[in-house]
């Protein structure tokens, strides 16, 4: 079974940053592209960003800048650095793992921004 372990969610002000980290096997880590989602209330899950196996990334135009994607093959984690913080980056956010037609996620973690 495929566990994607998210972490680092939160409540945080306008302005300020987190870091979602999310943890998977080797096997997983060393073969997928992985990513971010997340889903607002009453809208559809939009990409984030990803990363491939060999570290290219891929990110939402809205979110250039101010979001970063990276991976620690000692520690099979992919971490989310969401820095300059809007309300309207309000949303649960789901780790993803996907190959082929393989498509893994997470549990999702809760991110609010909010004075």
């Amino acid at each position: 079974q495929v566990q994607l372990v998210e972490s680092g969610g939160g409540l945080v002000q306008p302005g300020g940053s987190l870091r979602l980290s999310c943890a998977t096997s080797r096997s997983i880590f060393s073969g997928y592209t992985m990513g971010w989602y997340r889903q607002a209330p009453g809208k559809q899950r939009d990409l984030v960003a990803t990363i491939t196996s060999s570290g290219k990334t891929n990110y939402a135009d809205s979110l250039k800048g101010r979001f970063g994607i990276s991976r620690d093959g000692a520690k099979n984690t992919v971490y989310l650095q969401m820095n300059s913080l809007k309300p309207e980056d309000t949303a649960v956010y789901y780790c993803n793992a996907a190959f082929g037609v393989r498509n893994f996620w997470g549990q999702g973690t809760q991110v609010t921004i909010s004075a």
